[in-house]
């Protein structure tokens, strides 16, 4: 699994009262230039390179380009360069003078280092991570997001009743429709799901009128579809798709396609006319909230989530899952049998 989707996966935990402003681009004139080939580079979607012009660019202006630095936060975590990340990460937090704006930055770079800690599986890292996000509490008490990392941090510490009581202070701190609350309240009473990959938690209104979370599943196995009605290769892959939702229609599967137009109407003549019965859901395009919950940035786009919600598989194009899904459906039905609730 990307590192990339780890980011995306806790970022859900920030909220809009805590956004850091990170738009004041260089003044230098030589750090402006660079900042400019590096915007150009993302055009022509050479990451490589433009995160390369971030950082000159940051250089060049002695370490004060925020806009640099989200960037190079961002891509940094992307191509995995953990030195690059951490740097900007670093320079955000001496740049920070309130408190509010100093627990971001803190909780900012905490996220970087979870990031580098789940990758690189290092304790030591973990550790960093629970240090930066305590002094994001300490520097901004009514700040849940960083309460709800911590516990994952210690969790992978293997240091349970600590991470059980950081889930404890996060569900005090937030509201019974906040969809990490309902994963704390999991990881309470299993430690071990905090040290598991589990898929972003999102909640859709599909096309039937039907409401439903990913936690709703939880028992059922979910194979999510990335897709758009202008995408070639989405056209193509969706006889493959149908044969799917109509293979394992009696099962213990929920496949929900997630389109990506925005021509709203355009997609719904589309799964009209082409009969695409299973759950629906329209994100808007790469930047709606699902997709980017899941650092989405081509199409066709499949992921395959267990009973317990954990992230098993990951697909760009026409892949063949369905060794996969007969694995996790018959784990799905055990689970069932044990717990009494076999439909």
């Amino acid at each position: 699994m990307r590192t990339a989707l780890v980011l995306l996966i806790f970022s859900c935990t920030v909220t809009s009262l805590l956004a850091q402003e990170t738009n004041d681009g260089p003044t230098n004139e030589k750090a402006q230039k660079s900042y400019k080939q590096a915007v150009e580079y993302l055009h022509q979607r050479e990451h490589a390179l433009a995160l390369d012009d971030f950082k000159k660019a940051d250089k060049q202006d002695n370490g004060h380009c925020g806009a640099c630095q989200k960037q190079m936060i961002k891509y940094g975590l992307e191509l995995r360069d953990w030195k690059t990340a951490e740097l900007a990460a670093q320079e955000r937090v001496e740049g920070a003078h309130s408190n509010r704006d100093q627990a971001i930055a803190h909780f900012n770079f905490g996220m970087v280092l979870m990031n580098e800690a789940l990758d690189r599986k290092k304790d030591d890292l973990f550790l960093r991570v629970h240090d930066e996000m305590t002094k994001a509490v300490a520097a901004y008490a009514n700040f849940p997001a960083p309460i709800y990392i911590d516990g994952h941090a210690l969790a992978h510490l293997k240091r349970d009743e600590e991470a059980k009581a950081e889930f404890e202070r996060y569900i005090k701190m937030t509201k019974p429709e906040d969809l990490d609350r309902r994963r704390a309240l999991r990881f309470i009473s299993d430690p071990e799901l905090a040290r598991a990959r589990l898929a972003p938690p999102f909640e859709i209104v599909a096309t039937n009128g039907q409401r439903i979370s990913l936690d709703d599943l939880l028992g059922k196995v979910v194979l999510l579809d990335f897709w758009a009605t202008w995408c070639g290769p989405c056209r193509e892959a969706l006889p493959h798709m149908r044969e799917i939702a109509k293979k394992f229609q009696d099962q213990p599967l929920v496949v929900i396609s997630i389109s990506l137009d925005d021509d709203q109407q355009k997609w719904k003549d589309f799964i009209d006319k082409n009969e695409m019965t299973w759950l629906q859901y329209n994100d808007g395009g790469f930047k709606g909230s699902i997709a980017r919950a899941f650092g989405v940035n081509a199409i066709p786009h499949t992921f395959t989530i267990d009973a317990d919600g954990v992230l098993q598989d990951e697909h760009i194009g026409d892949a063949s899952v369905e060794g996969k899904l007969k694995k996790l459906l018959a784990k799905a039905r055990e689970l069932q049998v044990a717990q009494g609730t076999v439909q």
